[in-house]
């Protein structure tokens, strides 16, 4: 290797079939060039580092090759020698970002005028295009449109959006994508082995992950890494890599794990300053700690048909299969979320060592911020002086409650409603001790069930539903309540085919025929009566009760509490107690919402 040239610039591709990745584009310009159908403007754009200089001086030398038109360049020839040295007359290569002016534009619109004076093809490559000026584009607009003959623009930019319309219609457009990081681990390799240098495969893979998706950022972080001082027949190893790029190691991992199933702050906090003390690439510690949720989700989930899509050694397999049985789905989701919802929070702030803490530690808590399993054994109660705070639930959850499944709690008002006091304003509670974070909601488990046939009569389950409010049907009223068919009943057979909430704010009860449903709001009446809604509570009741049965509204029956009574209500049901006994708050106020 020149001792003062980069790897990236050592092992830059130089035909069309070298290019790692970016397939599509690669064949649309060589067949541009074989064919000799060339555009009078072309638009690279993508991330950094993804070949779009490399395939527009590729492009370049197969229009001027002396054996063109050809798909490729020989790279023999004088016209591609002169070109990968920089040299040749007719193809140029300008910096838009220290040529952007009008002035500059110009100078170059008047070079297009002259004809190829050593090639077959003028070429200008204007990299960073997207820094030339609002004047220049304009400047360049009708050039570009229609230059002369033998002239072709190709443009390069790592922002597209700020090129203005009429020149991106202009030219052809074609986007770059990110390198996959088992194509990128593979050119590394291949680099190593032409380089003679010994390497574990893991040492390979952090460096591919770490260029996240670009071949040049992996040619610079190997070289970085080689860097070290390695003798020749030394291997390269993953603790070597770690050290060099401030990579948190797999023991690391695991003990973040361990401490986030037992709870443990110290060790978390503990963990995080060794971390820092070591140098660690914080920002690559998050994607790592997102990447990790990841496979621990699909495993959880998915179970061993999830293997093929991890692509990890049999070892790394197990010890992530272990790991995933220590936590619920549930709390893996959100864990996820919570991390790939924090990494621009984190990496953009003041303390951005604060914020790791932060979110750590919230990681830790998150199973005592939301106990769904106390939740869902709490008692429903109907009678109308609850009709305002009813059983907290959460909606479309199914989880068994001998699986504690945590979930996230934004706040003491939000608590409070989604536990099922949507007639009400939650109660305002001062919470000195409270945590102050808000994590997302993550998407939970849903498994719905759908009533067994056998139960409803087949002529029942073979008519289609149809909706059938009968509003102003009074003869259900002289009908007696049969008390073998309760409305606790009912929800227990149509839990998780409606929104449990829904139905948790009316009261219900079976005269004759009629199925006799009194929401607590207008509000809840007006959902309920959807017609959808309408056909699939006849369907489920037909089903509940063995016979058809006609859905009716009661009015809506408002409940008129006073401050104190309201207060006291509050302070004895089940959410606002836990919080009071968990953040030693106190009850401050509420009030009645209208609705």
């Amino acid at each position: 290797m020149a001792a003062n040239a980069s790897l990236a610039a050592l092992y830059r591709p130089q035909t069309f079939a070298e290019v790692v990745g970016q397939d599509m584009v690669r064949a649309i310009l060589s067949r541009a060039a074989r064919e000799d159908r060339v555009a009078p403007a072309y638009l690279l754009s993508g991330t950094r580092g993804v070949g779009k200089t490399t395939i527009a001086r590729i492009f370049a030398k197969a229009l001027n090759c002396e054996h063109a038109p050809t798909g490729e360049p020989c790279n023999q020839c004088d016209a591609c020698r002169r070109i990968t040295q920089g040299n040749f007359v007719d193809v140029v290569e300008i910096d838009g970002a220290s040529n952007r002016g009008i002035d500059d534009i110009r100078r170059l619109r008047d070079a297009v005028g002259y004809a190829p004076l050593e090639g077959r093809y003028k070429v200008f490559i204007i990299d960073e295009a997207h820094m030339l000026t609002k004047e220049a584009f304009n400047a360049l607009l009708k050039t570009l449109e229609e230059p002369p003959a033998r002239v072709t623009f190709i443009m390069a930019t790592t922002e597209q959006h700020k090129f203005p319309v009429t020149i991106v219609s202009r030219c052809q457009h074609f986007v770059f994508r990110q390198i996959p990081e088992p194509v990128i681990e593979a050119h590394i390799a291949d680099i190593l082995r032409r380089e003679g240098r010994p390497f574990e495969q893991e040492a390979v893979r952090l460096i591919a992950r770490r260029a996240a998706g670009s071949v040049r950022d992996s040619m610079s972080l190997l070289g970085q890494v080689l860097a070290l001082g390695l003798s020749q027949e030394e291997q390269l190893t993953a603790r070597q890599t770690r050290e060099v790029l401030g990579l948190a190691g797999q023991e690391v991992m695991d003990r973040l794990l361990d401490a986030l199933a037992s709870q443990n702050v110290p060790a978390i906090t503990e963990l995080v300053s060794e971390v820092l003390a070591q140098g660690a690439d914080m920002g690559f510690f998050l994607r790592e700690l997102g990447s990790l949720w990841r496979d621990l989700f699909l495993l959880k989930q998915a179970g061993p048909d999830a293997v093929s899509d991890l692509d990890l050694p049999p070892s790394e397999q197990e010890r992530l299969a272990a790991a995933a049985s220590r936590f619920s789905l549930t709390y893996i989701h959100a864990a996820w979320q919570m991390t790939l919802d924090s990494q621009r929070r984190i990496l953009t702030s003041l303390e951005p060592s604060s914020g790791l803490e932060l979110l750590l530690l919230n990681l830790a808590m998150l199973p005592r911020l939301l106990p769904l399993a106390e939740l869902e054994t709490w008692p429903v109660t109907h009678s109308s002086s609850a009709a305002a705070a009813t059983t907290p639930a959460l909606p479309g959850s199914s989880r068994s409650t001998s699986e504690p499944a945590p979930a996230p709690q934004a706040s003491p008002k939000k608590e409070a409603a989604a536990a099922g006091l949507p007639s009400t304003e939650a109660p305002e509670v001062q919470t000195p001790a409270a945590p102050a974070f808000v994590p997302p909601a993550p998407a939970l488990e849903t498994v719905k069930t759908k009533a067994p046939a056998s139960v409803s009569p087949p002529e029942a389950a073979e008519k289609k539903s149809t909706v059938r409010l009968r509003q102003d049907d009074t003869a259900w009223k002289d009908a007696p309540v049969d008390t073998s068919l309760s409305w606790d009943s009912f929800l227990a057979s149509c839990k998780g085919e409606i929104p449990l909430p829904i139905l948790r704010q009316c009261l219900g009860e079976v005269r004759g025929d009629r199925l006799v449903l009194q929401p607590f709001s207008q509000v809840i009446s007006q959902q309920l009566q959807r017609p959808e809604k309408m056909r699939l509570m006849e369907k489920l009741a037909a089903t509940w009760a063995g016979r058809p049965l006609f859905i009716v509204f009661r009015p809506p029956q408002k409940i008129v509490r006073t401050e104190a009574e309201l207060k006291a209500e509050m302070e004895n049901h089940p959410v606002v107690k836990k919080f009071q006994d968990v953040y030693d708050a106190r009850l401050v106020h509420c009030t009645l919402a209208g609705g």
